[in-house]
């Protein structure tokens, strides 16, 4: 219905936006009835308290709005589990506003209001949830390490994709592998990793693994819950960085994605960049094969370095080249 932008140095610690943007907020609420308010930031708690308060509606912050769409995406139990492990870490610093409406009816030694006392036994049952998840977690994260350590002791090589959300890894994934893995024009589509077995075009085998997208300002409660999943890239000996070349903002995109890498202290694994979506670059004026598509996108942007490979997974162009990289990139480990 509307965007407000606002260049500040640094947020307004009681509102996030300043005095003059929240009335301005005010006025559109009045002109547009706008039921709901997303800040692309995320919000501290007497932020968005004293949001909702001022404009009278709904007010989530981007970390809200990441775990709701995880939420829907989640399909397996450890996708379920960590998302949910997630959402109760993020709430549980929030808590007190749900209660505030019954804080004040009591005070003072011996009349401990029902809001306080309810406000408690939240957090309690919060904290032992958590613990519980936690604990869940930690043992299908073991689980999964007697998987790697197997698949370890039979020597052959993991490949895993990494890439913004969106990138098309699974799209890639499913073209490589023949997987049926869902690969949607979503964010979030894959949320839990799938490893497939295919083979090189010099006949040695390889293991490929698709992993959870990454995407900009990704909350820290999100990598923390993903630890298990995410350290399926630690393993791998060799990552396919999937880059949208399509999207307006491909560039700031890789750079998320490389931020978050360093992140996991995986900055110095070796790397292939899949740069993909070519098919979408090409003007729509004839039918084009695989040759004349990457003459005419090499003819007018250049010839990738020795690190990247043009492709497109929906297409499948590119692909043998890509395998065969992976395949000389192996070699010289």
């Amino acid at each position: 219905m509307g965007q407000v932008t606002q260049k500040l140095p640094e947020p307004s610690r009681m509102l996030y936006l300043g005095k003059g943007k929240v009335e301005e907020l005010m006025a559109l609420k009045t002109k547009l009835n706008f039921n709901i308010v997303i800040v692309d930031d995320e919000l501290t708690p007497q932020q968005q308290e004293n949001l909702e308060d001022l404009l009278q509606t709904k007010v989530i912050d981007r970390v809200t709005l990441i775990l709701d769409i995880f939420a829907r995406r989640a399909r397996t139990h450890e996708g379920k589990i960590q998302v949910e492990l997630a959402q109760h870490e993020y709430n549980l610093p929030r808590l007190a506003g749900k209660w505030r409406h019954l804080e004040r009816l009591g005070a003072g030694i011996g009349t401990r209001g029902p809001g306080e006392s309810q406000l408690e036994t939240d957090r309690r049952l919060i904290k032992q949830k958590i613990t519980h998840l936690k604990k869940k977690l930690e043992e299908i994260r073991q689980h999964r390490n007697l998987y790697r350590q197997k698949r370890n002791r039979t020597g052959v090589p993991i490949i895993a994709l990494v890439g913004y959300t969106n990138a098309g890894k699974s799209s890639l994934f499913n073209s490589l592998s023949n997987a049926g893995v869902l690969a949607k024009n979503e964010l979030f589509s894959t949320l839990d990793p799938t490893t497939r077995r295919l083979a090189l075009p010099d006949g040695r085998k390889i293991l490929l693994t698709d992993t959870v997208g990454f995407i900009r300002k990704l909350p820290a409660t999100l990598i923390a819950a993903f630890r298990a999943t995410l350290e399926e890239l630690s393993e791998a000996d060799l990552l396919i960085h999937v880059i949208d070349l399509n999207s307006f903002n491909a560039t700031e995109q890789s750079e998320t994605v490389e931020d978050i890498l360093q992140d996991l202290n995986l900055q110095d694994k070796p790397r292939i960049n899949a740069l993909n979506k070519i098919d979408l670059l090409l003007p729509d004026n004839r039918k084009w094969n695989e040759h004349e598509a990457l003459t005419y996108i090499i003819t007018r942007c250049g010839m990738p370095d020795e690190d990247s490979v043009l492709i497109s997974a929906e297409k499948k162009w590119g692909l043998i080249q890509l395998l065969e990289k992976i395949g000389s990139r192996l070699a010289k480990k």
